[in-house]
């Protein structure tokens, strides 16, 4: 593996880096409280060319490598991981999704918007009885014509009520299981599509997570992605990229938290000295660096393999399981660094604590990763 970034993802690195800090960190902690969508920010990374970075710029899109992708997740993430979900749920899902699997038509039609960040995608696979279950889904698409009629309900969907364009898994043939799923373009203002209430949620409280009822809506066969029957393939294809996105996610969680401590470390004194001078202190950040660093690596790893075009699923439940996981130990630790102070929301540890625990949980739980790891290791 070759470590050496190129001069091209110094600068996708240093352009989230400025963006993060001059427009998203603004303003962060009112969102969170108030649990308010990042509207204008998100239009600016669709300005800045965020929102499609992997995409073929003749789709609209930037072009970039995996590697550029993860560089500007980990930034925006640092400081507001509820931008960041959008942002990857946009990339790795939606945009990736069609254009691996999409026809020209609805590349023209829909990834060109969403690549530009025109208007932003979602994907929705979860259901009240499908969580990580994908084989259980219950919304179902029955052919009527030159149409399906959909009807179900997803639970959890990231940009549920902000998006223009659903990516939706259903059933299509029950008696084939997981062979009779398929997946769909579903647009928003359909008639019987409804968006719930917004979930209150501990962490990436500026996401915009809704549940979504389908009753009767008419969706047209040319919105059908592949064949019929092609859905669940099309949805664990799909994840294993998204699982890159959240794993750099909880990295941007965990370097952002380790980097409040460490300032924090060098201004705060006790005892007649800063804090950082007592090994109690070093010890901590010694551990929060390291196991950074390790997460850091194998995000970049499955990236790499990506890019390379090798099977990368492995690595990126690797990358998932264990950055969440560092996401989650840093968190802890950055907010026992500042002490009574990193339990106010002044000092942002506390929402970043409060934000890590959600990349144990979407893209599939840590015990899913460790089910497609042991699968992999006992092939």
């Amino acid at each position: 593996m070759n470590f050496e970034y190129t001069e091209e993802h110094l600068a996708v690195r240093d352009a989230a880096r400025e963006f993060a800090q001059a427009e998203l960190l603004p303003g962060v902690i009112e969102r969170d409280t108030e649990a308010k969508f990042p509207t204008e920010q998100i239009k600016k990374m669709g300005e800045l060319g965020f929102m499609g970075m992997m995409v073929d710029p003749k789709y609209n899109g930037g072009g970039m490598d995996t590697v550029s992708y993860v560089l500007a997740m980990e930034e925006i993430s640092k400081i507001d991981a509820s931008a960041s979900v959008s942002m990857s749920v946009n990339n790795s899902l939606v945009c990736w999704g069609l254009e691996k699997y999409g026809n020209e038509e609805q590349k023209e039609k829909y990834l060109k918007p969403l690549a530009s960040g025109e208007i932003i995608g979602a994907f929705c696979l979860s259901e009240p009885e499908a969580g990580s279950d994908a084989t259980s889904q219950k919304t179902e698409a029955v052919l009527d014509g030159d149409h399906y009629i959909l009807n179900g309900t997803k639970n959890w969907i990231t940009n549920g009520n902000t998006a223009s364009v659903y990516l939706v898994i259903a059933q299509t043939d029950p008696a084939k299981g997981h062979k009779g799923i398929s997946a769909f373009i579903v647009e928003k203002g359909l008639d019987g599509f409804i968006v719930g209430k917004k979930e209150d949620k501990l962490g990436i409280r500026g996401s915009d997570t809704h549940s979504l009822m389908f009753t009767d809506v008419k969706v047209p066969v040319a919105n059908r992605i592949g064949e019929e029957g092609f859905g669940f393939t099309f949805a664990m294809e799909t994840l294993n990229g998204g699982r890159i996105g959240i794993a750099a996610q909880a990295l941007g969680i965990a370097s952002g938290a380790y980097e409040l401590a460490l300032a924090y470390s060098k201004e705060r004194k006790a005892f007649g000295k800063t804090i950082s001078q007592h090994q109690a202190i070093q010890f901590k950040l010694a551990d929060m660096a390291t196991s950074i660093e390790a997460a850091r690596l194998l995000v970049y790893k499955s990236a790499i393999l990506k890019d390379q075009g090798k099977d990368y699923s492995y690595a990126s439940a690797m990358a998932k399981l264990y950055a969440s996981q560092v996401a989650m130990d840093v968190t802890v630790e950055a907010v026992q660094v500042h002490g009574g102070y990193g339990y106010v929301k002044e000092y942002h540890v506390e929402r970043l604590m409060r934000d890590a625990k959600i990349t144990q949980i979407y893209e599939g739980t840590s015990e899913i990763q460790k089910i497609v790891i042991s699968r992999a290791i006992l092939r």
